[in-house]
């Protein structure tokens, strides 16, 4: 039996600042059950920084998961991963990262420090810094803070861990200055159209987005990518692999529009769009989890505040109704949500050295 269907949304308000109305969109998404909202970020364009508004966002909603996108280019892999630690913490181990690259010489040109490279080499930089984000959220051990205030002691120093780590153009030394975060490692997701993100996605991704118009094609890449994270040792049933669908329901309750398939997306230059009605976006829905081509959809609405009400409160009830997708959060974190367990700490199971004492 094939296990429930899993469903993301973007929050991406293009122009708007107030904290609020993105505030407004999450707690709609809770409330439809939703693995996830991800919000989108770039420095090729103005609005707020997504890992900020996410931190405002978490205190006011309680289940559903926060996937800000963070570029791993012109930013220090440091301070990247200890906000993103941050997030996991303010929103209770709700906190993923949307991994992404910055690929202009405009954006180079906002920090001055050094030109734009070719993609295959901002990813490979990107595959970098999620592997070294993961080492400094293991630096420290479950356990290591002690908070002893009669004793005068915050924490454990043998469970603390140094990281030296030298990628191809940064280095980084720890351990890092948030404690590991509730998750362990907060959810990395990577969008894997791009070739040259695949390999990225394969072997740090917890969650893969991928843009597929058919069954047939959201099955190839699917395979693709679990196959590329076995050969990095992976399990792959570990990486959830979700299609990232444009979706516009501004069409009536049912018929999708003429050359979309009988409900089915069509290609366009940002991806494979679904137009029409929640009931028939349903029906594709469960009809490619049926096939078991995909685990789940990340859907972006082309009419943000529209669009994710009639695909909470058509869509997914309709898909709660035959049982295909959850009635209530069963758990709190965002790994809980997808099914994915909690990683174990690889200092504490290595033993590597404890940051040396200082004398009190």
């Amino acid at each position: 039996m094939r296990g429930l269907v899993h469903l993301a949304a973007a929050l991406d308000l293009p122009g708007v600042f107030d904290g609020g109305a993105f505030t407004a969109l999450a707690r709609l998404a809770e409330r439809g059950g939703l693995d996830f909202v991800t919000l989108d970020d770039s420095f090729a364009r103005p609005g707020p920084d997504a890992l900020g508004v996410l931190c405002r966002v978490a205190p006011a909603t309680r289940r559903i998961g926060l996937v800000p996108t963070v570029t791993t280019t012109h930013t220090e892999p440091f301070r990247v991963q200890a906000a993103v630690a941050t997030l996991d913490w303010v929103g209770r181990g709700r906190a993923g990262w949307r991994i992404d690259v910055s690929v202009t010489e405009e954006e180079a040109r906002l920090f001055g420090r050094r030109h734009t490279a070719p993609a295959d080499a901002l990813w490979r930089e990107a595959g970098e810094v999620a592997d070294v984000a993961a080492r400094l959220w293991d630096s420290w051990e479950d356990g290591a803070e002690i908070r002893d205030v009669a004793g005068g002691r915050f924490l454990d120093g043998d469970r603390v861990h140094r990281v030296d780590f030298t990628g191809t153009g940064f280095s980084v030394r720890g351990p890092s200055t948030v404690p590991r975060p509730p998750q362990g490692h907060p959810v990395r997701v990577v969008d894997a159209t791009d070739a040259h993100a695949c390999a990225v996605a394969a072997r740090h991704a917890d969650v893969a987005l991928v843009r597929a118009a058919s069954p047939g094609q959201a099955a190839g890449v699917r395979d693709r990518l679990r196959e590329q994270a076995r050969a990095f040792g992976r399990d792959p049933e570990a990486l959830r692999v979700l299609v990232s669908l444009l979706v516009d329901l501004g069409d009536g309750e049912h018929a999708a529009r003429p050359g979309h398939g009988g409900g089915g997306p069509r290609p366009t230059g940002h991806g494979p769009l679904y137009r029409g009605g929640p009931v028939d976006l349903a029906e594709l829905v469960a009809s490619w989890h049926a096939q078991g081509v995909t685990d789940g959809f990340h859907f972006v609405p082309v009419e943000p505040r529209r669009d994710l009400e009639r695909l909470v409160n058509g869509t997914v009830a309709l898909l709660q109704h035959r049982g295909l997708f959850r009635t209530f959060y069963p758990g709190s974190t965002l790994r809980e949500h997808l099914g994915l367990a909690r990683p174990a700490g690889r200092y504490a199971v290595s033993g590597a050295p404890a940051v040396p004492r200082r004398a009190s």
